[in-house]
């Protein structure tokens, strides 16, 4: 019903006090569990500790050693056997596999304090706040318990009327961080991967005290047809009394210097003790919320008695806007969206736990925003009030999962204490944060195991479809894509799948950038957003390591470091980072724009924008971990392919020669605020010096809020182009600074690469023959491909794409290298153009050979095309290196340079100019190399057999 104005004059307030529990605390630890049996609250206790806080940030805990009771998975045992990780593993440890906690305990913590309560709260209610626990805690007040809670996802609130007196009282608390309920070891709302298994109490701490008769809750459910706000409003009193008064409700704007709205108010009565209302709340005007209009009120309820006198006061933000759905895209207030999300883990490397103040939340979301995204899931975990305030007011949409990852020996729909303790977080999750505008999307957990999964999961999105409409929701992420899904999360849409290695679309295939996902979501009945998409890595930046002054370490940097140096490469970690780093960020480019070009897609999320620190060590993002830059690509280049409005071109090939016609298809993908009329898309084909060798502009009436929206096409005969260039296509809308931009190569088609032989000597193995020229001065090419001994870079699944997650979660998953460095500038690359990192025309090359591993050579040899090695190994890397031995020169290629040469543009054009600087005069190695040392690398000439055939 609607409840009408009220005219009257201003209440007397009677206020709701509260007292900070913030400061020093007396600490016991209880690693034998002995304090419940010895009445530990009766006891004081001699050490102290601050809170809020954890006990590693107070230093308290046990130094981390090989016998540590990790709660997470460790996929790979090496660490805890392998002779190259001994040294690690004594002492004061090392390890590789997360960061590495100052101090870590994991048990019952006892934390203890007198406080005063004053005269004037007697005979009224009073609650204790814990903001966030890790993770069971249990309360006694005076000696007398006071209840347990053990909720990960929202404060844990105990009532202490009848506990607490006027003067002096003693507040114990035991806090019980082990593995309580078996959730999933890896969850992220308690593994050791990421937040770390902290013990304490974080956030607000505070006795607040309250009329006994009091508005429990308050949930605003926006009806945008109606112009309207319902108000679910919950009221507790003691039993065996009468309330009777009125419930006042007044909004605000909040964006605004525009005047509140008027005061309605409506005549209560209840003599129960749980009483619910459910007014309605006239908005004549809305202003709605969204990604670029986040607009927010503020609603006040107020009880007041029929004296006039203020019982209880609430204050709730929230917006004005409706999720649903639109066929297969998800939509809010009526208009399509398109997901960019990426996934938060928890990863907190200075506290070790979520920050329940606003600042590090508007930097990461600030961050995300800067990068062209619009949307964060939280995996397995559910952040602080703080994170929804800050998405509220920056137009983020949150997607909030209960805190389990129920897999890994754990499973759901057992009908256990698992299936109730998803059902009690969920309902915990939607009261406490159901208002907030930014909290769009809900589910279970991450990645379901059990038998009976779909059963259990249909049920559960069904039961809080009916219950709260104000978001969507799915079963879980990554699976299962169910009937009762109002929009389903799953990992086929993407160019790498699990497990596919070097066969996923950008490792086998040619570069392009025509294909998208409809074959796989063409059967999708809601709207389908692709799970995880990414996961591309990059070398280790080891300027990051001073960043780590907290409560973890960065051990396992320190060993891919030492490591490194050991091997002779320390003055190349810049190299790698750098290089992995632009490959990395094609690869990202890659997997978000094949999304974008998908039709009715939904969106997508990363894995991810910032580093994941656990697992083995996932350094998947272009931020690290403290969402900060590591310094290879930057907001703006991102925004190019991840932003509301992005350019794209479908090209069915990047690779040229000069007889042909290059032809893009121009598109525009368009998920902003409003339509786009009369626009102008300008194109360029650039050189790599920048200047436009071909140039045009295309038109396009009428853009609407939707993808695959044609352009026109561009077609470039590049019969002009004499010698091999890398160019540039550039395409941008007129009027704006939307751009975007592609790399193709055109080489010339009439090149022989065996013409330019000259004297070189081309030899398959180092037979008597081919030593004895080299010992008299020849100029010899090894081809040694498909020949390369196991131990010596044979085991090495090299890949076009950078590491997929990392080698040691997947299992040494290919591939196993980051790219590739060599210097451009080297005569070697005279007439094949490339940067000094791997770009698509490396692709045909790198799919069509074999590592070598030099590190039985002088650390002086340095590879001219060095694959850049996973950092769990290390290795010296190589498909060319070169050298003297006794008076002939030796370079050794291990690419396949010979097998269908003509239909390689890219491996052809590698060949000429190979040959063409050792026929040189530049072609003048300095490091001597033995021969017999040189042999070691392959197999022997009777066993040889050519790639491709037995």
């Amino acid at each position: 019903m609607t409840i009408g104005l009220s005219l009257a004059n201003p209440l007397q307030s009677i206020g709701q006090n509260k007292i900070s529990l913030s400061g020093e605390w007396q600490l016991r630890l209880d690693p034998n569990d002995l304090g419940l049996r010895q009445h530990w609250w009766q006891a004081n206790y001699s050490d102290r500790v601050k809170l809020p806080g954890s006990l590693t940030e107070n230093g308290k805990g046990n130094d981390v050693t090989l016998q540590t009771p990790w709660v997470g998975d460790v996929i790979d045992s090496t660490y805890f056997v392998a002779d190259k990780f001994k040294k690690y593993r004594e002492g004061d440890i090392k390890i590789p596999f997360w960061l590495k906690p100052v101090k870590y305990y994991a048990g019952p913590a006892w934390y203890k304090r007198q406080i005063d309560v004053p005269a004037d709260w007697s005979k009224k209610r009073i609650t204790l706040n814990l903001e966030r626990c890790h993770w069971e805690t249990m309360v006694y007040v005076n000696g007398q318990f006071c209840g347990t809670r053990n909720s990960l996802v929202t404060a844990h609130q105990f009532d202490l009327t009848k506990h607490l007196r006027p003067g002096k009282n003693t507040i114990a608390i035991r806090v019980d961080n082990r593995y309580k309920i078996h959730l999933g070891p890896n969850s992220h709302s308690v593994a050791d991967h990421t937040q770390t298994n902290w013990n304490g109490l974080v956030g607000e701490l505070s006795l607040t005290v309250g009329s006994l008769t009091y508005m429990d809750d308050v949930q605003v459910f926006p009806d945008l047809s109606a112009k309207s706000i319902n108000v679910a409003l919950a009221f507790r009193q003691p039993r065996h009394q009468t309330f009777r008064g009125k419930i006042i409700l007044q909004a605000r704007p909040l964006q605004t210097t525009s005047a509140a709205l008027p005061e309605i108010t409506q005549p209560v009565s209840f003599s129960t003790e749980t009483t619910t209302l459910t007014p309605t709340y006239l908005i004549p005007t809305p202003q709605l919320w969204d990604e670029f209009t986040p607009n927010l009120y503020k609603l006040v309820a107020r009880l007041v008695d029929d004296q006039g006198q203020l019982v209880s006061e609430k204050e709730v933000t929230f917006g004005m806007r409706e999720m649903s759905t639109r066929g297969t895209r998800l939509a809010i207030n009526g208009r399509p969206i398109f997901l960019r999300g990426d996934v938060d883990c928890a990863a907190f490397p200075l506290t070790g736990y979520p920050p329940t103040t606003e600042a590090p939340w508007e930097k990461i979301m600030k961050t995300a925003k800067a990068y062209g995204l619009n949307h964060l899931r939280f995996h397995s975990w559910c952040p602080p009030e703080a994170a929804f305030n800050v998405a509220d007011r920056l137009g983020i949409y949150l997607y909030v999962e209960s805190p389990l990852w129920a897999n890994q020996s754990s499973a759901v729909g057992t009908g256990g204490v698992v299936d109730e303790f998803i059902y009690q977080e969920s309902e915990r999750i939607l009261q406490a944060y159901g208002n907030h505008p930014s909290f769009c999307m809900m589910s279970y957990g991450n990645e379901p195991a059990g038998a009976d999964q779909n059963e259990f999961l249909g049920r559960w999105v069904d039961h809080f479809k009916q219950k709260d409409k104000r978001r969507l929701y799915t079963s879980g992420a990554g699976w299962p894509m169910l009937p009762e899904n109002q929009f389903h999360i799953h990992s086929d849409a993407r160019i790498q799948r699990w497990g596919e290695g070097l066969k996923s679309i950008i490792n086998a295939g040619a570069p392009k950038t025509s294909y998208d996902w409809r074959e796989i979501t063409k059967t999708a009945t809601a709207p389908y957003v692709s799970h995880e998409i990414g996961q591309w890595c990059v070398y280790p930046n080891f300027k990051e390591m001073a960043k780590y002054k907290g409560v973890v370490k960065p051990t396992n940097f320190e060993i891919f470091k030492e490591t490194l140096d050991e091997a002779g490469m320390g003055d190349q970690a810049e190299a790698f980072l750098h290089s992995s780093g632009r490959l990395q960020t094609l690869c990202y480019k890659a997997d978000i724009e094949a999304a974008l070009r998908t039709p009715g897609f939904a969106g997508f999320q990363l894995l991810g924008l910032h580093d994941f620190p656990g697992q083995g060590t996932a350094l998947v993002g272009a931020l690290d971990v403290f969402w900060e830059s590591k310094g290879y690509t930057t907001p703006e280049e991102y925004r190019t392919f991840c932003n509301p409005t992005v350019l794209l071109a479908r090209m069915d090939k990047l690779i040229y020669e000069n007889n042909e016609t290059m032809q893009a298809a121009l598109e525009i993908a368009h998920f902003g605020a409003s339509d786009l009329k009369n626009q102008t898309i300008s194109w360029q084909l650039l050189d790599a010096d920048g200047k436009a060798k071909r140039s045009g502009t295309l038109t396009k009436d009428n853009v609407v809020i939707d993808n695959l929206q044609t352009v026109g096409t561009i077609q470039i005969p590049l019969t002009g182009f004499k010698k091999p260039e890398m160019l540039t296509l550039k395409v941008a809308l007129k009027g704006t600074d939307i751009t975007n931009s592609w790399n193709v190569w055109v080489y010339p088609a009439n090149v022989n690469a065996d013409a330019a032989m000259g004297k070189v000597v081309v030899a398959h193995s180092l037979t008597p023959d081919v030593v004895n020229q080299l010992q008299n001065g020849a100029n010899v090419l090894l081809l040694p491909y498909g020949h390369v001994k196991q131990g010596k870079g044979a085991e090495v699944a090299i890949g076009f794409s950078t590491v997929f997650w990392n080698t040691s979660w997947t299992t040494n998953q290919p591939p196993h290298t980051l790219g590739l460095v060599c210097n451009p500038a080297h005569p070697l690359f005279a007439t094949f153009p490339t940067e000094n990192s791997s770009n698509y025309q490396w692709q045909d090359i790198v799919s069509h050979s074999q590592t070598i591993i030099l590190n039985d050579f002088s650390k002086t040899l340095r590879p001219l095309i060095q694959p850049i090695d996973t950092w769990f190994e290390n290795r010296r890397l190589s498909l060319a290196f070169e050298g003297r031995v006794c008076k002939g020169k030796l370079m050794v290629c291990s690419v396949d340079l010979e097998t269908d040469i003509a239909r390689r543009p890219s491996t052809r054009q590698l060949k000429y100019s190979l040959l063409n600087y050792i026929n040189s005069n530049q072609f003048n190695p300095t490091n001597e190399l033995a021969i017999d040392q040189v042999k070691q690398l392959f197999q022997e000439e009777t066993s040889l057999v050519t790639p491709g055939k037995k």
